[in-house]
């Protein structure tokens, strides 16, 4: 491995940092981590690549009060002792053939890669409804990131409502920084939570995990079959409307963590001409039993294959880093955990389903395209994705369609985000010298 500097034709005093290795893996969450200590473990160089200037990735982000999980620590403490070298604070944003181009802090750089492991991660699903763009309104996991990066909640009314176990994990987040959470809304109804609970002795682990976090939320109450429906207030949050099996009712609170779900992180996969599947609300990274895309040499594990949760990121990212480094006999052991740990995915999304009432909360007027401003009625005249883009700029914003093109779907409306065109390099902003010299590079002496 060697880092070069080369100077590039853009006439800038920038300089492409060239990083050579053997295995190259792509987010450093639970499954980038498992997949970088797998393959470092057969001899492999390897690189770990992430935007964020700390590994931990969303699951598993530092908390500046409370540190990181203990198995997070152990992991991100040796990547150095395991020769993995740490490249955070790089955002990839373009893609050639058996090379990635990106920008940090150090300016732009180019990561060249024998094998790739794809371990992107998920972002979260956010629903419209009146009121969501409210100062004070949140997603659920965006609120627990900002408490845990210092975002004063202490004292705070707090509202969680939507749907899945992160609604539980955000509000214990929150709690724990001293945040009053007066109540958890669960979308799903009754019989749903009966059936998964009754499935969930199967996985003792999850039995575990979620009666500790019962426990730390033991006097905040749980309401299944309810459903936030309107939030009210004109300069900032004041009221949370709540629809229940028994009507509607307002809720005063000074904060809104509404979660829907997680969606995966699939644009590099996209970029880099991997197989998608399409069969559900939300594409993923398509992959055989040994966790290969259809582009030779890319392995992709965790969120980006489906939501699967923490315990399968880990089993999935170890199998991907091991076939990255050619050992595929070292994967024999985690086949069945992979298995259990899809299972209780399959679980959790049969259980947790939106119901259409969810999908049905947008009035005419509500924006679908926080970014453009582009209402719902704007959207339902055009029946073409990239019509919608470019008559009414929705997907055009700074998330370019990841919130809105996620949402839509769920809407069973035209994604302008998954448009034909709608996915070209750069995937994500980058300076004009930066692509500059990442496009007209040339490699200088020594350089492979």
């Amino acid at each position: 491995m060697h880092d070069v500097g080369a100077r590039g034709h853009a006439g800038g005093d920038a300089s492409v940092r060239v990083r050579d290795f053997e295995v190259l893996v792509v987010g450093a969450g639970p499954a980038g981590l498992a997949a970088a200590h797998a393959a470092a473990s057969h001899g492999a160089k390897v690189g770990l690549v992430d935007a964020q200037l700390r590994a931990g990735g969303q699951v598993w982000r530092h908390d500046l009060r409370f540190g990181a999980p203990k198995r997070a620590r152990v992991q991100i403490a040796g990547l150095a002792a395991a020769g993995i070298a740490w490249l955070g604070g790089c955002e990839i944003a373009l893609a050639e053939d058996r090379v990635l181009h990106g920008e940090g802090a150090d300016g732009p750089m180019s990561l060249r890669w024998r094998a790739l492991v794809l371990a992107t991660g998920a972002r979260e699903l956010l629903l419209p409804f009146p009121g969501w763009t409210l100062p004070g309104v949140t997603g659920a996991g965006g609120l627990q990131a900002l408490a845990k990066q210092g975002w004063p909640v202490a004292g705070k009314r707090v509202l969680v409502a939507g749907s899945g176990p992160l609604l539980l994990a955000a509000a214990a987040t929150l709690k724990r920084h001293g945040a009053c959470v007066f109540g958890i809304h669960e979308q799903a109804g009754p019989a749903a939570l009966r059936g998964f609970a009754a499935r969930l002795p199967r996985w003792p682990g999850k039995l575990a995990q979620a009666a500790a976090l019962r426990l730390k939320l033991f006097d905040v109450p749980y309401r299944s079959g309810s459903l936030v429906v309107a939030a009210h207030g004109e300069e900032s949050l004041r009221e949370v409307e709540i629809e229940t099996r028994t009507g509607r009712r307002r809720i005063a609170c000074d904060l809104l963590a509404a979660g829907w779900g997680l969606v995966p992180n699939v644009e590099l996969a996209r970029v880099l001409g991997c197989r998608l599947d399409d069969s559900g609300t939300h594409p993923h990274i398509a992959v055989d039993d040994d966790l290969r895309t259809s582009r030779h040499g890319v392995y992709a594990a965790g969120e980006a294959l489906g939501i699967g949760g923490l315990d399968c990121a880990r089993v999935e990212g170890a199998m991907a880093g091991h076939f990255a480094a050619g050992a595929p006999q070292a994967t024999q052991a985690l086949r069945w955990r992979r298995r259990q740990a899809r299972a209780f995915a399959d679980l959790l999304r049969r259980q947790f389903a939106l119901r259409p009432r969810a999908r049905a909360l947008a009035a005419a007027d509500t924006l679908v395209c926080r970014c453009e401003d582009v209402a719902l009625s704007s959207v339902q005249a055009h029946a073409d994705p990239r019509q919608i883009r470019l008559v009414t700029r929705c997907g055009m914003g700074a998330c370019q369609g990841r919130v809105c093109g996620a949402a839509l779907r769920e809407l069973g409306l035209p994604a302008p985000s998954l448009s034909a065109t709608a996915t070209r390099p750069p995937i994500f902003p980058m300076r004009l010298a930066a692509l500059a010299e990442a496009c007209f590079h040339e490699p200088s002496q020594g350089e492979v």
